[in-house]
């Protein structure tokens, strides 16, 4: 990349620049954490934006080690903010996957995103996950663990154990973060979930979760909750708002639109960006 330093230096003063703006305010900046980042081209103008955490996403198990992420990894790291790896593959059953995954990236932070909840309980496969955040802690400890915790649509958000997986996973997280699992039927006895955009996995829907869940999450967990699922810059002020969290996550709210008016996967709009981390960045908040 041409002039990378001198890029790096002036995003680095952009970082400084606003965490100042918030410490004048007397509270702890919001983070704003934006996926999916995967190339460092894409990465250096959204960490111009100011945003906090850089989200990428590791799409296979067997074609795992990606030159692009890495560098995107190394150049959010280097300008001060902090660095956000899915493994977008079965983990449960695969901890040495996981390792070289985290040995290679050396990222900020690990994210899983397995689904939890099939809609009516909870899923066999959460002891195993359990089991696979305490090897991260226990063999990685300066890496911190997100792990996303489902919540339903409004009218379904009675259907997910919300509060129980949160109470399981607490102890083996750093951070929870919030999202979208969909749920199209409250029959008791018929399957109540819809495949999700990424079979195994909750993410990227584009649809916003009960926010009155997630802020009962946030007041009942002792770790800091990341909002997702749906946000955009039109909402999220509504969401900081009513949820108060510690700060939002943002995919397909900020992703470039096709002449279909589909959101294009990992493709970001950067106005979307700037008006969402402006929104968030208010001063009255």
């Amino acid at each position: 990349m041409v002039d990378t330093a001198q890029n790096v230096n002036r995003i680095v003063l952009r970082c400084v620049a606003l965490v100042g703006t918030s410490s004048a305010f007397g509270k702890t900046s919001l983070i704003v954490q934006i996926y999916e980042i995967q190339t460092p081209t894409e990465a250096e103008i959204i960490l111009e934006l100011g945003v906090d955490h850089i989200g990428s996403v590791v799409l296979s198990e067997t074609e795992w080690k990606n030159p692009e992420i890495y560098d995107t990894v190394r150049l959010a790291q280097s300008a001060g903010c902090r660095s956000s790896l899915i493994p977008l593959f079965n983990t449960f059953d695969q901890p040495e996957s996981v390792r070289q995954v985290l040995r290679y990236y050396q990222p900020d932070i690990i994210h899983f995103c397995d689904s939890l909840s099939d809609g009516m309980g909870i899923r066999d496969v959460c002891r195993k996950m359990i089991d696979l955040q305490k090897i991260v802690k226990k063999e990685f400890p300066e890496i911190a663990i997100m792990r996303s915790i489902p919540i339903a649509q409004s009218e379904f958000a009675h259907q997910v154990p919300t509060f129980e997986l949160a109470g399981l996973f607490e102890t083996v997280s750093d951070y929870f973060l919030t999202d979208t699992l969909i749920v199209e039927s409250a029959a008791p006895l018929a399957p109540s979930t819809t495949e999700q955009p990424v079979s195994g996995f909750i993410g990227i829907t584009g649809r916003t979760c009960n926010w009155e869940v997630a802020r009962q999450l946030v007041e009942s967990t002792r770790i800091p909750v990341i909002l997702a699922g749906g946000i955009s810059p039109e909402n999220v002020e509504e969401s900081l708002t009513l949820v108060r969290p510690a700060g939002v996550d943002s995919c397909t709210g900020t992703n470039a639109i096709d002449d279909c008016g589909q959101s294009i996967r990992f493709k970001k709009d950067p106005e979307k960006v700037k008006r969402l981390v402006e929104a968030v960045r208010k001063p009255q908040r």
